[in-house]
């Protein structure tokens, strides 16, 4: 178990913004940062970042909490894991106190098996730079590639050997659990007889958003066709490769920085660009470009440039990629390389300077591309030529945006020499096939329904019996406000006037413990307990408390009490002469406000059990006390009312 101190020492280190940033792009917006929500896709950002607080709060899917949690559920890790991924972020040294055997025991086969694919990543690092196998037949290839020392260091390229099981014989000795080893992928077993997967082959890490390796592409050396050339990883608990990109852990800040995302095929693309100065560049990693794919770029930037070799009956294949990232609402480009050329080749030909050149030199947008590269084709065929206008037409409707779409027709229309008119009744006829088709089934469900079926019963409104919606602001008051000053006008011993500050902590806690009040919910009375305890050891609790809390019960409802999708833009109120006065400005009015409600409402309930009593009486002096009592109970009503300005109507 990691001790208390160790915990306390990670959450006030862990900057959220730094945490979340390694994973979204974030804007400053006030006091806040704003993003793409990580855990669901959405159009616009309604991801909210708050420094002060130190949580994260998305309006969109309602996921919120601090940087613990975060990590916890993007990377998938349970909350010791998260801990630890934190501390090794800001160097925080964890000694762990010793675990129970039922606490080993559970231990995660997630963490087993980051450690199993770490373990063979340095393997395979040692093989490469430290053996002569490795040396002559591994070093020697990248070197041919033209790989420095330091991009081979910077990629954490390997080499395994070709032995027939080198590698699993040494993990088993070093104490790895085969269960393991054959999960990664490294080991297969035949009968009772184990081998190395990836023997004899070079390796390439596949690295999460974190830096840790989960995966790994192996390339055989020798030119037998019978022998695949590539070998992955199989998909496993920490790797799914359809929502992995290759280089992405050492592209993602570059990314951000050129606001644009270089796509590309393979392992060598990204290492030879990276080498030459072009980092933000990633690889679909042994699969074809897919959905999850684009969205993890989409976190980064919503401009994607795909770079081709020369290929045509490769590039006529990737055509359903450009489809898939209009769907998802990003600007794309393309640039081809010259015939014979690949990114890797062509990045060993020109400095840095030189490929930024070429590269911006021959971008186009991906109508052009797609007609330039079919019309080669297509020839002087009108046939052909009316087919590669609908498919253009067919990409331009997958666009949401009106604007866009309005300028890549007219585009269209220049480079075939055709008349917008005819190219928007082409995208119309489009757009309704594709309406009618997601609207089928809605419509199926509806249509010839009696109309009985949807017909409401209006519903008298139920009279509310509880204190919810004013415990509720009175917690929401305490976090937000807790250690904030009022001003209270006080009669002192000497009879007279005198002015004193508290905080809205004190105010609440001496009025509630005055009446003897409690709190119904369970949760509000948790938080309201807490700051109860500080309270009387003459100490200031502060929201940040609740904040860093492994109760998710507690943290959901600490951050949706604090917590607002709206914000008033000053330059919007400087602007239009509007001056808003918020809850801050008037907070001793609030904070009295709520008090006052609350007692109102437990007055109300309490009325509300005496008239029961009343029917219950059983004679006539427990008749009279009940009454007598409810008359008190009626007069501290009307005090309160009076104080917040309400008329009593019973």
């Amino acid at each position: 178990m990691i001790p208390q101190e160790t915990i306390q020492q990670i959450f006030e280190t862990a900057i959220i913004e730094e945490v979340v940033g390694d994973f979204v792009s974030l804007k400053k917006r006030g006091v806040n940062y704003l993003g793409n929500c990580p855990f669901h896709n959405e159009k616009t950002p309604s991801f909210t970042v708050s420094p002060a607080k130190g949580i994260y709060k998305c309006f969109g899917c309602g996921k919120g909490g601090n940087s613990v949690n975060f990590i916890m559920d993007h990377e998938q890790l349970t909350y010791p894991e998260a801990l630890k991924y934190l501390a090794d972020k800001y160097n925080i040294e964890v000694e762990e106190e010793e675990l129970s055997p039922e606490q080993i025991q559970k231990q995660s086969s997630r963490e087993s098996l980051y450690i199993v694919h770490n373990f063979a990543k340095e393997y395979f690092v040692e093989q490469l730079l430290h053996t002569d196998e490795g040396k002559s037949v591994g070093l020697s290839y990248f070197k041919k590639r033209g790989f420095t020392q330091e991009t081979i260091e910077k990629f954490q390229l390997g080499y395994n050997p070709e032995k027939w099981d080198l590698f699993t014989q040494e993990a088993l000795k070093q104490g790895y659990q085969l269960d393991y080893l054959e999960k990664a992928g490294l080991t297969k077993t035949k009968g009772d007889k184990h081998f190395d997967f990836f023997r004899g082959r070079v390796m390439f890490p596949i690295h999460n958003l974190t830096g840790k390796v989960i995966g790994f592409g192996g390339r055989t050396l020798v030119t037998d066709k019978k022998v695949a050339k590539y070998f992955n990883s199989p998909e496993n608990e920490i790797y799914n490769k359809s929502k992995v990109l290759y280089g992405l852990y050492y592209a993602k800040k570059s990314i951000v920085q050129e606001d644009v995302c270089f796509l590309v095929e393979g392992y060598t693309d990204v290492i030879s660009l990276a080498q030459t100065g072009i980092e933000n560049v990633v690889a679909s990693s042994g699969t074809s470009l897919t959905t999850d794919q684009i969205r993890l770029i989409k976190r980064y930037t919503p401009n994607i440039t795909i770079l081709y070799d020369g290929d045509f009956a490769g590039i006529k294949a990737s055509f359903r990629g450009i489809d898939m990232i209009l769907k998802e609402e990003m600007n794309v480009r393309v640039v081809l390389f010259p015939e014979g050329e690949d990114p890797d080749s062509y990045a060993k030909k020109l400095n840095k300077e030189e490929l930024d050149a070429f590269i911006a030199e021959n971008t186009k947008d991906f109508i052009k591309f797609k007609a330039d590269l079919l019309l080669a084709d297509a020839q002087n065929d009108p046939i052909k030529k009316a087919d590669i206008v609908n498919d253009i037409i067919t990409t331009i409707s997958l666009i949401n945006n009106e604007v866009k779409r309005s300028l890549y027709i007219a585009e269209c229309a220049q480079i075939f020499e055709i008349s917008e008119k005819a190219l928007y009744n082409e995208l119309n006829k489009i757009l309704r096939k594709n309406f009618q088709k997601e609207n089928k089934s809605t419509s199926e469900d509806f249509q010839g329904a009696p109309p009985s079926q949807y017909e409401i019963e209006q519903e008298k409104p139920k009279e509310d019996k509880t204190c919810e919606h004013q415990e509720k602001d009175i917690i929401r008051l305490l976090l937000n406000y807790g250690s904030e000053p009022i001003e209270l006008t006080i009669i002192n011993d000497d009879g007279k006037e005198e002015v004193v500050s508290v905080t809205a902590a004190e105010y609440i806690i001496h009025e509630l413990s005055a009446d003897d009040i409690s709190f119904e919910n369970e949760t509000f009375q948790y938080i309201y307990s807490e700051y109860l305890s500080a309270f009387e050891k003459e100490e200031m609790l502060s929201s940040k408390v609740f904040f860093q809390s492994d109760n998710q019960k507690i943290l959901d409802l600490c951050i949706s009490l604090t917590e607002s999708p709206y914000m008033l833009s000053e330059n919007w109120r400087e602007y239009h002469q509007i001056y808003v006065t918020t809850e801050d400005k008037r907070l001793k009015f609030a904070i009295e406000h709520a008090v006052l409600a609350l007692k109102a409402k437990k007055v109300d309930l309490y009325i509300m059990e005496l008239q029961e009593k009343l029917k219950e009486a059983i004679d006539e002096d427990e008749l009279n006390d009940v009454l007598a009592e409810q008359i008190q109970y009626i007069t501290i009503k009307k005090t309160i009312a009076d104080k917040l300005n309400r008329v009593v109507l019973k």
